[in-house]
């Protein structure tokens, strides 16, 4: 295994002696692997690994040697993947993506868990996932559970069929716009209005999603895009400084949080809700995801159902108290949105 990792390292570096730097290890050490695996494939396979190819440049790799690289990939990967089932299966470790805006759920929810997690010298390793990558995290397997948002249909969805499924709060679909009322009057729209108004688009992410499905993959072509965004928050900027005049599809939450008077971001920004009449009406769902059937394939006191049951009793905190994530501090629109429901105050 030590030979093969070596065998890798040298192929990404070039050399014996960046593949030393890498690994931490001195160059003669490498060297030393190299020469007895080259020995050892002249012998079988009629070819050495590696070939030198003169003082300071990188190293050339056979056939042989590349497909060696390969398997070796593929060998070492599957035995740490074999590593992480079996801490995963016995507890030992639990993975936990979060988008930025669902951050406070976990937060609040790892500190219920906390003491018993060290106690029981539980490894809790968290990442960020953008939202496009939500499912596709929790499919591959790179994470155990995870803290994010989802576009859905309020009558069932068949992709959420393979997740079990934490439901915090469901949003409909808005826009915010810095049009007057004569330009786009409101308070709500039909979806296919946006065929004729500017638009302010993230190039992924959920509301790329809701376009593609009412619009097609090619909606670009179809839609009056007047600027593509990589994050929402420019979008609020750009609308507010007036150099854009247009609209922004959010959330419907996000839409009602930036009204508040306390959120900067939305001054000077009206909401739209869409209504509704082009295709299968959309919602966002905001919640906590992990695989069906695998909480209820482990014990009470695993910590993917520690730290579930801690994130439920996070939530209902948050509804009953109606509590500010960012107590002190201006709010974040999004944050705002996904901790606190106008409707219900």
């Amino acid at each position: 295994m030590d030979q093969l990792r070596t065998l890798i390292m040298v192929h990404e570096a070039g050399t014996a002696l960046g593949a030393a730097r890498i690994l931490g290890r001195e160059q003669s050490s490498v060297q030393k692997q190299i020469d007895t695996m080259n020995r050892n494939f002249r012998e079988l396979c009629g070819e050495p690994l590696i070939l030198k190819q003169g003082r300071g440049k990188d190293v050339l790799f056979t056939g042989t040697g590349e497909a060696l690289v390969e398997l070796a990939r593929g060998t070492l990967g599957e035995w740490l993947d074999g590593i992480h089932e079996s801490r995963r299966r016995l507890g030992k470790t639990l993975v936990v993506g979060t988008t930025r805006f669902t951050l406070s759920y976990l937060a609040g929810a790892g500190e219920r868990v906390s003491e018993e997690f060290r106690q029981r010298a539980i490894e809790l390793k968290v990442g960020h996932v953008r939202t496009r990558d939500v499912l596709a995290k929790l499919r591959a397997k790179d994470v155990d559970l995870v803290c994010g948002s989802v576009v859905t249909r309020p009558e069932g969805d068949d992709e959420l069929a393979a997740f079990d499924v934490m439901e915090w709060r469901r949003s409909g679909v808005s826009l915010l716009t810095n049009l007057s009322e004569a330009e786009l009057p409101g308070p709500t729209a039909p979806s296919s209005a946006l065929r004729s108004l500017p638009l302010v688009v993230s190039a992924s992410g959920l509301m790329a999603g809701v376009l593609h499905t009412w619009f097609g993959g090619d909606y670009r072509n179809k839609l009056r895009i007047a600027a593509e965004i990589d994050t929402v928050n420019y979008g609020f900027e750009l609308l507010r400084s007036g150099l854009l005049r247009g609209c922004m599809l959010v959330t419907k939450g996000v839409a009602d949080a930036a009204g508040d008077p306390r959120v900067a971001y939305g001054r000077g920004l009206r909401a739209v809700e869409l209504v509704n009449d082009t295709g299968p009406r959309l919602e966002v769902l905001l919640g906590a995801f992990t695989r069906r059937g695998e909480r209820a394939s482990y014990g009470a006191a695993h910590p993917l159902n520690l730290l579930w049951d801690a994130l439920a009793q996070e939530n209902a905190r948050w509804q009953r108290e109606q509590r500010w994530p960012t107590a002190g501090l201006e709010p974040d629109p999004f944050e705002l949105a996904n901790s606190y429901n106008p409707s219900e105050s």
